[in-house]
């Protein structure tokens, strides 16, 4: 839930004002010395300080200059602190007032034209002076396929609302696009704050306009200013801090004192740029290959999350507040804070805002030490840590939950905040530190002496809060800042309890998306859309989607049902009295414990027995009898790898090196999973299923069923077939003698924190035809969060070369699925990606098959709602429902050029459901939207864990869990998932990947991971 913060400027009135001058150079002064904490700051960047060097003669250009009005004042946002620090760059600090005096400055050359996308860069553009250059060629590349009609026709209508808010915007209306320089570089809030009192102090400079500002390079106005070129100094009171003191603390004298911090700025005119292109993209009036007008969006963009900005906590796209239905403890430090998400979209409609509610972890703001009480197991009890130290393995736990967090202190009054950068070596009584003196003074002493204080966890490290040099606070003087988006990874307590929180009905959500719209902090709050001749609709888009038919589907030939319609309302069937499509036979198979009491111990008997008959229901064969009789380890075998290993090479052998399946029993969910995993499918060759003796003290014949399934398909059986399969379902693209391969592919991605670990791409591909059920699956690690695939040929062949072996025959068709790829990438995926699968063909001789590229999106914002005024639905339907699975939309809300639609497959059972939503990329197949929105949905209920369709197509789903499972095999319990170098927070390049370990060949074709 860790992203890159996303910011804007503030939106400041002022009147209109016209006059002609050159550029600007001047010196904006404070003489008041505002108190700092009137001013807003950000736990994100908490504060930082530099000695400040005496003021320099001032430049004979700037003593002419008169002062300035003294009545300048600062807007605030109390709701968190933000960071007024910079970098030193040697910047002057001047002092001098400013006025509206002209001076004359060099004309600057006119800007370049913005670049497009790498691949189109040579595509016509525009003249400076904003025409279209007409040209008869044009550069021949890759565009994304066009819709191939307008939308499907197939189901029942049902009456819909969805979360997108019209925005009407002047197409004629000029945006003139500034480039902002502020040195030294300040953070995004103090970047703001300086705009705002530039924009205030100097409104005829900026032709009366109010500009919209995105915090770093982009300044936008609705009217051009009054130079092309304007360069200011701003100067913003700044508390002192004594850098001699190796704790960051201050005398009495510079406590109270605000040194003035000067910023020089330089804006300068970039380009200016219509709504026309915009407004012709989404009418679908210009050319195919001309691609969507992004700067003009951004520019909007910019200007509708001003106001928004100036009143939340911003985190990525969202903005948070306690506003907004309050916060609420989710345990380990952490508190769950509610916001939304807004993002400018072009739709068919027109352009649209789409607003969601969304949820995450913040750091709860408290003491340092109750933070850890609460967060680290160990740190539980208080007392024992006044008499003893930690370990080397405690600190570094420790170490490792504060590491990056802003904290503040509490002994002495101060707006002053601190990062966290590590822990010191020593314990705190044990520290000693020079004074500016040079005498050595213990730092327990200090304190006592300075503030009358006497530390009680003596035997605790103190905080460094310096990168570079001794600079130590003790933990029990400092408190967490508010505001922070929370660091760690969560706990599946604390993930199970944000999950609760942000759980609503599709009535409540509605509801809540409703009132944040129209509400105070929403993006219909403020003026600064009405300065840019932008009209936000309150009301929820209404459409109308289609309701797709479940398909029939084909069991296995034991059983009294073979065949099924899914004709319950969630779509789900049932297993009673019916056979797995394929059930397999597993006669050699053994059973490991790992801990659990004896009472546990004593239901495996009971377990495997009701296993074996639960099986052989469903027409699976599990031997009664385990091969060599059930081991019975320590847990803390998992903590051992070498012995774990051993462990298993020894039932392995026992059983003649030929054992179908490994049943693992755990006490409770362990690290060691992932190196059990690891050993059994990469050095042993082994297939296992896992799970925990809670669950066998309560077994059901559905939790077995579930076991069943998951078991049958890793050893080579299948769930479900379509009864009527894709051939007869699609005849224009499919035929049965021509076979044809799905694939998936998706991206896993280290923890945020981690800045070192490999990323893993996963590729999996079906490899029986008609029935495409059995997909086998190539993982490989690649550059830290490298999200293009980099051995992607490489999988694809190699896939291409088992689906040879299983079919006889190369696939006539790819059908290739991609997950987890965002909008701005489709480009780039669409250019390396397609062509890494062509590659992958060309490797067999005059083979180059029709290929279908379409990315799965999950990860959006989109939601649908059941119209309450629809006459057709079901009386004993109430709006709290979701909507039913089939629920496919391509149309008013969808993109008004390109081939994509949104399916809901599933069944919310819980919360709102989000359909997925389906971008074709490529597609030499020429399906219409009927035959792929089939296509799709007729696979999701072919997934092997489950007797219901699921979310997302299958072929995406199982490279997710192939992905998940390559990242399991880079983990060690031996071992920290990830270190971090105190001294050096970032790499300058990624280091290279570690390579995952090969498959056993007895498990290289088996579904091993799902």
């Amino acid at each position: 839930m860790n992203q890159a913060m996303e910011e804007t400027g503030e939106h400041h009135g002022s009147k209109k004002y016209n006059t002609k001058s050159g550029a600007f150079k001047g010196l904006i002064n404070n003489p008041h010395g505002h108190p700092l904490l009137q001013y807003s700051t950000d736990p994100f960047h908490g504060y930082s300080y530099y000695p400040a060097p005496l003021p320099p003669p001032i430049p004979l250009q700037l003593a002419l200059i008169p002062p300035l009005f003294q009545n300048q004042t600062f807007r605030t946002k109390p709701h968190l602190l933000k960071d007024l620090s910079c970098e030193a760059n040697g910047l002057p600090i001047a002092t001098s007032s400013i006025s509206d005096t002209q001076l004359p400055v060099l004309t600057m050359a006119p800007p370049a034209a913005p670049e497009g996308i790498q691949w189109r860069k040579n595509l016509p553009s525009k003249a400076s002076d904003g025409r279209k250059l007409s040209t008869s060629t044009k550069k021949a590349a890759l565009v994304i396929v066009k819709r191939p009609d307008f939308g499907g026709v197939e189901g029942p209508v049902i009456s819909l609302l969805a979360n997108h808010f019209l925005v009407k915007f002047d197409p004629s209306l000029k945006i003139y696009h500034y480039n902002v320089e502020i040195s030294p570089n300040p953070s995004k809030d103090v970047a703001r704050m300086i705009k705002e009192k530039l924009v205030e102090t100097n409104s005829g400079l900026f032709s009366g306009a109010r500009p919209a500002y995105d915090g770093r390079k982009n300044l936008y106005s609705p009217i051009e200013f009054e130079s092309d070129k304007l360069e200011f100094f701003v100067s913003l009171p700044i508390p002192t801090v004594n850098s001699g003191l190796p704790l960051g603390e201050t005398n009495g004298f510079e406590r109270n004192r605000n040194q003035l911090k000067v910023f020089r700025v330089n804006i300068r005119h970039v380009s200016r740029f219509d709504g026309k292109d915009l407004s012709s993209y989404i009418s679908n009036e210009c050319d195919d290959w001309i691609p969507l007008p992004q700067d003009y969006l951004h520019a909007l963009d910019v200007v509708l999350r001003e106001s928004p900005m100036e009143k939340c906590i911003s985190v990525g796209r969202s903005f948070y507040s306690s506003s907004m239905a309050g916060t609420k403890e989710i345990g380990g430090g952490a508190i769950g804070c509610r916001g939304f998400f807004q993002s400018l979209r072009p739709t068919q409609q027109g352009l649209v805002l789409n607003v969601d509610s969304s949820i995450t972890a913040f750091h709860e703001s408290i003491g340092v030490i109750p933070y850890l009480q609460k967060r680290i197991d160990f740190l539980g009890d208080l007392t024992q840590w006044k008499t003893r130290s930690l370990s080397n393995e405690e600190r570094k736990e420790v170490e490792k939950a504060l590491r990056n967090i802003r904290i503040f202190v509490c002994h002495r009054e101060t707006v002053q905040r601190y990062r966290v950068y590590g822990l010191t070596e020593e314990a705190t009584e044990n520290l000693y530190f020079a004074d500016r003196d040079g005498k050595k003074l213990k730092l327990v002493n200090y304190f006592k002496d300075h503030y009358n204080y006497y530390i009680q966890f003596r035997n605790l490290p103190c905080l460094q809060i310096s990168r570079s040099k001794p600079c130590y606070l003790p933990m029990e003087l400092c408190m967490i800042c508010e505001g922070q988006k929370f660091l760690g990874m969560l706990s599946d307590d604390q993930t199970a309890r944000i999950l609760k929180m942000g759980s609503q009905t599709p009535k409540e959500r509605k509801a809540m998306i409703e009132r944040i719209v129209k509400g105070p902090a929403g993006p219909t709050s403020g003026n600064q859309a009405e300065e840019f001749k932008l009209h936000v609709s309150r009301e929820m888009t209404r459409l109308k989607g289609r309701i797709l038919q479940p398909p029939k589907l084909k069991l296995g030939d034991g059983g009294h049902i073979r065949d099924i319609i899914p004709s319950r309302r969630d779509r789900q069937w049932n297993l009673l009295n019916s056979h797995v499509f394929q059930g397999t036979r597993i006669e050699r198979w053994a059973l490991i414990s790992f801990g659990g009491s004896q009472e546990q111990k004593s239901n495996i008997p009971k377990f495997t027995n009701q296993l074996s008959q639960r099986c052989e229901q469903l027409g699976i064969f599990l031997n009664k009898s385990t091969v060599v009789s059930p081991r019975f380890e320590s847990t803390q075998v998992l903590n051992n790898v070498t012995l774990l290993e051993s462990k298993l090479e020894k039932i392995h052998r026992a059983a003649s090196n030929n054992l179908q399946l490994l049943i693992c029993i755990m006490e409770k969910k362990h690290k060691g999973y992932a190196d059990l995993k690891r050993i059994a499918e990469t050095s042993v060759g082994i297939v296992s299923q896992c799970c925990l003796y809670p669950n066998l003290g309560r077994l059901s014949s559905q939790f077995l069923a579930n076991l069943a399934l998951k078991i049958n398909a890793k050893v080579g059986g299948s769930t479900v077939a379509l009864y009527n399969s894709l051939p007869s379902q699609i005849p224009r693209i499919f035929r049965p003698d021509e076979p044809v391969i799905f694939m998936g592919a998706d991206v896993t991605h280290p923890h945020p924190l981690d800045d070192c670990s490999p990323s893993v791409a996963a590729v999996v591909g079906s490899m029986n035809w008609p029935a495409a059920n059995k997909y086998v699956s190539r993982m490989r690690s690649q550059t830290h969060r490298q999200e293009i695939i980099q051995d992607l040929a490489a999988m694809a062949g190699e896939l291409l070369d088992d689906f040879y072996q299983e079919v006889n025959k190369l696939p006539e068709r790819i059908i290739f699925f991609r997950d987890g790829v965002s909008e701005t990438q489709f480009y780039k995926v669409l250019k390396e990606e397609l062509q890494a699968v062509k590659e992958a063909c060309s490797r067999f001789p005059d083979y180059n098959p029709p290929i279908t590229f379409s990315v799965v999106q999950k990860r959006h914002h989109t939601r649908l709602f059941q119209s309450e005024t629809d006459p057709s639905s079901n009386q004993n339907q109430p709006s709290e429902e979701n909507i039913p699975p089939g629920t496919v939309v391509d149309t008013v809300i969808t993109h008004p050029r390109e081939f994509d639609f949104y399916l809901c497959s599933h069944w919310g059972v819980k919360g709102t459901s989000r359909p997925t939503h389906y971008h074709t990329l490529w597609d030499e197949n020429q399906f219409t939207s009927d035959e792929l929105q089939k296509l799709v949905y007729n696979l999701c209920y072919t997934f092997a864990r489950c007797t219901k369709p699921v979310s997302l197509v299958p072929p995406a789903y199982y490279a997710h869990l192939a992905a998940y499972r390559g990242r399991l095999y880079l983990e060690r319990s031996e071992t920290v998932a990830f270190t971090r170098n105190s001294k050096a927070m970032s790499r300058a390049t990624p280091p290279k990947a570690t390579p995952l370990p090969k498959l056993s060949e007895n498990v290289k074709k088996l579904m091993f991971y799902c």
